[in-house]
């Protein structure tokens, strides 16, 4: 069965994290271009986000920022109705043993503790209406069903915990209507992609983007590529 997904998102409000580049910009235009009121995350007041989004101060490593934010689109929204954990880094190549400890920190402080931060200070805005959705960027790379050989331990370690924290976002609220999933875009032509990558950003940011359309009783707790459940 197909999820049920809205058409106009006019009157919901989104927060995307790393919004100002990538993947997470074209996500916030998406759902802007969809009618919602986009808070657009970016670690410095001098990047740019789309025009016609809300451009927010918001580094996922600084829980003092989360709360800000969430509090902020709190006071001038009431409400909160989608989150895309867009935000991350990556170091390819090395292996557990070559790969500085500083990389693995930083790494980990991004991919997966600042998501697990974002959740915890917005959920209770997301479940204050039925339906609420969170989106969780991940990739294939952090798929336990995947080989993990060819490096990049923390960034595919920080990938197979944020479909974890999928997981438990399902089987914690998904009696109270939340609605979250993890989704793959694919290689992606973007700074942390390369130049060689298979796929434009606007084919990356498509699925994300569905899946913060789901209606209420859609599916939740599912990692999916182009629109369809993979393993994980």
């Amino acid at each position: 069965m197909e999820p049920d997904v809205y058409d106009d998102l006019d009157g919901q409000v989104a927060l995307v994290t790393g919004a100002n580049r990538g993947i997470g910009r074209q996500i916030a235009a998406n759902l802007r271009d969809l009618g919602a009121t986009v808070y657009a995350g970016s670690r410095s007041v001098t990047n740019e986000t789309p025009e016609g989004t809300e451009r927010v101060l918001l580094d996922v490593t600084q829980e003092g920022d989360i709360e800000e934010v969430v509090d902020g689109i709190f006071a001038d929204q009431g409400q909160l109705d989608i989150l895309v954990n867009n935000a991350g880094i990556g170091e390819f190549g090395d292996d557990i043993v070559a790969e500085p400890t500083d990389s693995i920190d930083k790494t980990l402080a991004v991919n997966l503790r600042g998501p697990m931060l974002m959740c915890k200070h917005a959920v209770p805005l997301l479940l204050q209406n039925d339906g609420g959705r969170v989106v969780n960027v991940s990739s294939g790379m952090g798929a336990l069903v995947e080989g993990q050989s060819g490096g990049s331990p923390s960034y595919r370690i920080s990938k197979t915990g944020i479909n974890g924290l999928t997981v438990y976002l399902e089987g914690q609220y998904g009696d109270d209507g939340l609605i979250a999933n993890s989704v793959c875009p694919g290689w992606v032509r973007t700074d942390m992609g390369g130049e060689e990558a298979s796929r434009p950003v606007e084919k990356g940011a498509e699925t994300p983007t569905w899946l913060a359309q789901f209606k209420p009783g859609s599916p939740s707790g599912k990692f999916w590529r182009d629109k369809k459940v993979i393993d994980w």
